[in-house]
């Protein structure tokens, strides 16, 4: 029966297709005694037989589409599914307790984690705790007969439905077949909104509860510009989401004659239009959708793909190749922004009660624990400079001593670069990303003393208004275009200004079609947003006049109260 869901609108684009359900099974088991333990021996043959076969067919498919080096951690899986002394117990187990298997590889594999997760200073048994979890959760699908979703393993045209999906499902989604996807949770600033929008998806999120009410294998209709889901549509409504997705793409043809046009407006101003990236392989995208830069490459992805910190030489590669494929165009490179919802199996955080507000970014690149860490990515990202236009920024700022702290360590190390006989280019600034509200409120004391700003508001928002971006009790707080957010947006650039250093933004606020003309208006100077966006504001901006836009502004942030009068008013003025 056709049902009809609403979601939030999170990557734009239409899509027909068949539901493929990212949901973990139920595993869970009865322990029973038996009496014939050969036969639950042949039993576990049989399901870790299956589980290499998988495991196998995975590896393959994730070397082809994420290279050898991501895809190396199944043959530590592979190796635990062959390990003779973890099967030569859970067998004698099986015999020597005349219990099922399912009971047998639960009690060893539980107690071999718990001996490994003892072992804490040793990072490496840490993972193979975590190696071997993961297998288990694989042998015991296989012994109970029920499936474990792989989105690597997806060969047909689906649409993606889970409760919320990681950076590293996302990794492994080929956009070949996976047409769409929807989620329980989540919103446009969410990882798996942002990731969807690189990587060109349409996209749905926040629906509550889509994986109680669709099954596997059911038709889905999803449209990501309105944020409406249909389960098992009817021909005329396919029919509509067809005509929808026609209409989407005649305009993104539409905005695609505009790639190598330059950004100016209506009245002849030039503002410069860049894109955020996570890898390498995105340069492709910006480059392809007509971006003027790099205003945000999120280099923590690089610890996230890896299974060990990144070297220095291997930093060295990847900054050198975006720095080459821009081509002389501004890069501005995030230095690491791990913690929060952004974890390392190689790299111990603590359990906090609130991980944003706690021990990341930043503080742990200025701790003890993260110095040498951060040392290495700074002489990997001073030694790229001289392939192109490089611009360092800091993430997580709230004092002017951490900025002061992290530019000291920054000479230090490209001073001692200097002395090797090692190029470093000149001409490199030097910024902070403005996502804390008390560095916001200071920028013009830090406006004396970096070389740029680029707002993250993504954070800004979330902190200002004590609301949770990923919770949907509050996702009602999460206003962009509330007259607070907006006055403390343009006391940074008018701090920047005064200063004559320029500011940006690169928070997702940046490709917003509602807040871009208020931005305008402030004379905001850098946008960088998702690549896919770029043309749609490109082609937004050459519409509007700037002297226009600065009296919209003005008014918004001196006589707007409320987030609806802010939006009524861009809509009376750019209509």
């Amino acid at each position: 029966m056709t049902s009809m869901l609403k979601g939030i609108a999170a990557s734009s684009g239409v899509a027909v297709a068949k539901a493929y359900l990212l949901v973990q099974p139920d595993l869970s088991f009865e322990t029973k005694s038996v009496e014939d333990s050969s036969n639950e021996e042949a039993r576990l043959d049989a399901a870790l037989v299956a589980s290499q076969d998988e495991l196998s067919l995975i590896k393959s498919k994730a070397e082809g589409s994420l290279g050898a080096e991501a895809a190396s951690v199944f043959d530590a899986h592979l190796m635990v599914l062959s390990d003779p002394e973890m099967i030569g117990q859970i067998k004698a187990t099986i015999q020597d307790k005349k219990t099922n298997a399912e009971s047998a590889l639960k009690e060893v594999t539980d107690m071999f984690i718990g001996i490994f997760e003892g072992m804490e200073d040793n990072a490496y048994m840490q993972e193979r705790a975590a190696d071997i979890k993961d297998v288990t959760k694989r042998v015991l699908a296989n012994l109970l007969g029920v499936k474990l979703p792989s989105p690597a393993m997806i060969d047909e045209e689906v649409v993606v439905v889970a409760e919320d999906l990681t950076p590293s499902d996302t990794a492994q989604l080929d956009k070949k077949f996976v047409k769409a996807f929807v989620t329980n949770i989540g919103g446009r600033t969410s990882h798996s909104a942002i990731m969807a929008r690189t990587l060109e998806i349409p996209a749905v999120l926040g629906t509550n509860n889509i994986t109680e009410l669709v099954k596997d294998g059911q038709m889905l209709a999803v449209n990501g510009i309105t944020g409406d889901v249909v389960i098992e549509p009817s021909e005329t409504q396919v029919q509509e989401f067809h005509t929808a997705g026609q209409a989407y793409a005649d305009q993104k043809a539409e905005w695609a004659a505009l790639k190598d046009a330059e950004t100016v407006t209506a009245d002849g101003k030039h503002f410069e239009l860049a894109a955020n990236i996570g890898a390498p392989k995105d340069v492709e995208g910006v480059v392809e959708n007509g971006g003027e830069g790099i205003g945000l490459y999120r280099t923590e992805f690089l610890y996230m793909d890896s299974q060990d910190f990144p070297t220095e030489d291997d930093q060295y590669e990847a900054y050198k190749a975006v720095l080459e494929g821009m081509n002389g165009k501004p890069v501005v490179v995030r230095t690491m922004d791990i913690g929060g919802d952004k974890t390392l199996p190689y790299f111990d955080l603590p359990e906090e009660m609130n991980p944003f507000l706690g021990w990341r970014a930043l503080r742990i690149s200025l701790s003890q624990g993260g110095d040498a860490m951060f040392r290495t990515q700074l002489r990997a990202l001073l030694r790229a400079s001289v392939h192109g236009k490089l611009r360092i920024m800091f993430p997580m700022v709230a004092l002017l001593t951490e900025f002061r702290a992290a530019k000291k360590i920054y000479d230090e190390e490209k001073a001692e670069l200097t002395s090797e006989g090692i190029a470093v280019a000149d001409d490199i600034q030097v910024g902070i990303m403005i996502e804390i509200p008390a560095a916001a409120m200071l920028a013009d004391q830090f406006a004396k003393e970096v070389d740029f700003f680029s707002i993250g508001t993504n954070d800004l928002i979330q902190y200002t208004m004590a609301a949770d971006r990923m919770n949907e009790q509050v996702s009602y707080l999460y206003q962009p275009y509330n007259p607070s957010i907006l006055r403390l947006i343009n006391n940074v650039i008018k701090a920047a200004h005064e200063q004559g250093k320029w500011a940006g933004m690169c928070g997702e606020m940046a490709g917003d079609q509602t807040a871009v003309p208020l931005l305008m208006g402030m004379g905001l100077d850098e946008f960088s947003m998702s690549a896919t966006s770029v043309l749609q504001t490109r082609s937004l901006m050459k519409r509007l006049d700037t002297t226009k836009m600065q009296e919209l502004a003005n008014k918004a942030l001196t006589e707007c109260a409320t987030m609806e009068e802010v939006v009524t008013l861009v809509e009376s003025y750019t209509k």
